[in-house]
């Protein structure tokens, strides 16, 4: 009895610690998390109108085959280093997009793991450019 007692005060305090750290963990993850699952394109399209950097982390294929106007292209992989290599300041605001959402999901975290503090996950292409106010180049 005294061994199950020990080992419900040992679970609780563990479930309380755990608890804890989550409080104190939440507010730091979740700008991450926000900014990594962003993909609201009308919001999108009012941070580009603002001037917002418009980044198209696909493929040069994918990019040659039509983009958004004024888009830059950097594949996903190679987002946080070429932004170093670039000198683009880390409070920048940028625009992230691609063919779904995912692959600008995972650039949008390395730039936030890296520093900067106003970027956009703006989602897919299509979803963008259906929603877009001026046209596609």
């Amino acid at each position: 009895m005294t061994h199950n007692l020990v080992t419900l005060g040992q679970s609780l305090i563990r479930l309380a610690l755990l608890s804890l750290q989550s409080l104190v963990l939440m507010p730091l993850l979740m700008p991450m998390m926000a900014s990594a699952a962003d993909q609201d394109p009308v919001i999108a399209w009012d941070k580009i109108a603002a001037g917002a950097m418009v980044l198209d982390v696909r493929t040069p294929e994918e990019f040659a085959e039509g983009h958004l106007a004024n888009a830059v292209n950097i594949p996903f992989e190679q987002v946080a280093e070429e932004f170093a290599k670039r000198g683009i300041a880390k409070d920048a605001p940028v625009v992230l997009y691609c063919r779904s959402g995912r692959r600008s999901s995972i650039a949008t975290e390395a730039l936030v793991a890296a520093g900067y503090t106003q970027t956009y996950n703006g989602g897919g292409y299509s979803t963008l450019v259906e929603a877009q106010k001026t046209p596609a180049k």
